[in-house]
């Protein structure tokens, strides 16, 4: 099958000057030029442990692909507004006799993070993992949850 796929401009940086009479002012530089890419880079490229985060009146749920893991595999912590999970893939047995001609599959640990938009109780949270699929409910605390207000004639 044929896929069609809409090519973007690549968007090009603007001519910069360097303030480089100094070393602390080097340092400066390459710190500016480093969060300049990395930021681009970084809402550009996809996410590699690809989730969706909504919210329901009552809850926020996260989604996370995670194939073959099981539950003993990954370790989910909230601190505060910040949800992180990790987890492990298994290692690739007899590595050495293999030549690779792609390599796709995650392997090894990973650790991903994102601050959530709402207080929740954490008691009170669920967690399930079915066929490749991590599904976390996080209730919100009362003040967080939509309500509806009526509305009086004056």
């Amino acid at each position: 099958m044929l896929e069609i796929v809409r090519n973007t401009p690549v968007q090009t940086m603007p001519l910069r000057s360097w303030n480089l009479s100094t070393t602390n002012d080097f340092f400066q530089e390459f710190d500016r030029l480093w969060n300049e890419v990395t930021t681009s880079l970084s809402s550009s490229l996809p996410s590699r442990y690809p989730y969706d985060l909504y919210e329901t009146g009552d809850s926020l749920v996260l989604e996370m692909a995670v194939p073959g893991l099981r539950k003993d595999d990954l370790e989910v912590r909230l601190e505060g507004n910040q949800l992180t999970i990790r987890g492990t893939y298994p290692e690739t047995q007899n590595a050495e006799e293999r030549r690779y001609w792609s390599r796709g599959l995650p392997r090894g640990s990973f650790v991903q993070s994102l601050t959530l938009p709402a207080s929740v109780e954490v008691d009170k949270i669920q967690a399930t993992i079915t066929d490749g699929l991590l599904r976390l409910t996080l209730p919100k605390v009362e003040q967080a949850r939509v309500r509806k207000i009526a509305i009086s004639s004056a």
